[in-house]
């Protein structure tokens, strides 16, 4: 059995509009989350988040405190990852069209307002709250969607 893999991701909000990816490519899904990914051993949460964001979207920004726990599985394959989101404040950049992955994951990425999280799939469905009314949340585990 495979350990739970590790990954962070960013509520970052500017000018009352939250960041938001979608990170499959040929329109597999619909699907958008917060931008983050996979941590890498030696390099703090923080540090994996400012890298993560930078490839992702070409944005430098500063971290802050955590604000949500999130699971997901596939039972089907092993499957278990473990998220950990943080508040996050804009340091410099703007979205560009011509931005690209270097690992080619994120094929979209776009400020959302919150009265638009309503007509998106996206994951995890507290998303919207955590971004818009604070606190400190947890996700329980549930099965992966696409």
């Amino acid at each position: 059995m495979r350990p739970p893999r590790l990954a962070v991701r960013a509520v970052l909000i500017h000018q009352d509009r939250l960041l938001l990816v979608n990170a499959y490519s040929g329109n597999q899904s619909d699907l958008w989350c917060a931008p983050g990914g996979g941590v890498e051993r030696g390099s703090s949460l923080p540090d994996n988040l400012k890298r993560e964001i930078f490839e992702e979207t070409g944005l430098r920004i500063d971290v802050g405190a955590p604000c949500l726990v999130n699971e997901f599985h596939n039972p089907d394959d092993g499957f278990h990852q473990v998220e950990v989101f943080f508040r996050c404040q804009l340091v410099s950049g703007a979205l560009s069209d011509d931005w690209k992955d270097p690992e080619r994951v994120v094929t979209e990425r776009r400020w959302f307002a919150a009265p638009d999280l309503a007509d998106i799939r996206l994951k995890p469905d507290s998303l919207p709250d955590i971004a818009f009314k604070g606190g400190i949340y947890y996700d329980p585990l549930e099965r992966i969607v696409r």
